[in-house]
Parts: C-alpha cells; structure tokens; sequence
C-alpha cells in the first residue's frame, strides 16, 4: 500500500474575490471587517485542507492594514502552512489588490492565523507532520516557531 502523501501537495491555497460596493466602510474603502472574514475562511480552507481535518481559529497575530482596498480590485489571498505543532498550525496570509483596468497590483496585508485541528466532537487532534523542503518553508518555519514563542510570552504575563 502506498501511503497517501497529500498533505504535501496541499500545503498552499490561493483564493481571489472581486470587491463589491456592498463591503465598503464609511470611507468608501473595503471594510476591514469583511478582509478579516475572508482572512478567516482563507486560513480555514488552507489548514482544513492541510491537515484533511475540521479546524477552528485560535489566534489572528499581526494583521496590518498597510493600504486600502478599492471596490473592483480583484483581492488575492495566498496562505500557506508555516508551522505545525502536535494540534495546531500556523498559517501565514498574503494579500494583493489588482486594478484589473491599469493591472497593477498592491501588496496591502499580511497575517498569521494560528488554527487547531479537531475531531467530530470538536476536541483537539493531531495534525499531519509538517516537512521542510527548501529554505523558504524552513525560514517561514522558524518564523513562526518565534511568533509562537512570543504568544506564549504574553499569556504567561
């Protein structure tokens, strides 16, 4: 029998969506609050996909507005599995807004959810091992392992 290595293979998860004047803020700009639920279902699909197992949100670190999104740029969310520990997984976002009329595009946040795998009753489980393959995957890797420490830091306090 071979041994199913799709964990792998599904590592990464690219999801785009047009803005819509429906999601704009007081200012005309996308509301911060719909990025962040999208921010939210990106991170679940990566790691639900990931780990081929129900997920839940533990902690949202760092998400920085560096500029406003527009309504009718296409937002690109790119996530990607950073770290796994023995039920969690920390997934680090990239988002770009395209003016799909000039095409240029605009790196606008970045952010890093930390989800928990978990089993039919909702109960933490173990997540799939995380390999190591270039130096990329190793520094995001050891990135994360430092965000992790840091999180753990503040709670103690």
């Amino acid at each position: 029998m071979i041994e199913n290595d799709n964990h792998e293979n599904r590592r990464s998860i690219v999801m785009s969506e047009i803005m819509t004047p429906d999601m704009v803020n007081f200012h005309g700009n996308i509301h911060g609050g719909h990025i962040l639920g999208l921010l939210d279902r990106v991170a679940y699909a990566c790691a639900a996909r990931y780990a081929g197992k129900n997920v839940v949100t533990l902690s949202v670190d760092q998400v920085v507005f560096k500029e406003p999104i527009y309504v009718g740029e296409l937002v690109t969310f790119s996530a990607t599995v950073n770290y796994v520990g023995t039920t969690s997984m920390e997934i680090g976002i990239r988002v770009l807004a395209e003016n799909l009329i000039t095409s240029q595009s605009r790196h606008t946040n970045t952010c890093y959810f930390t989800m928990v795998a978990v089993d039919e009753h909702g109960k933490p489980t173990k997540a799939p091992t995380l390999t190591l393959h270039s130096s990329t995957q190793q520094r995001r890797y050891d990135e994360a392992l430092l965000r992790k420490k840091a999180r753990l830091q503040i709670s103690k306090k």
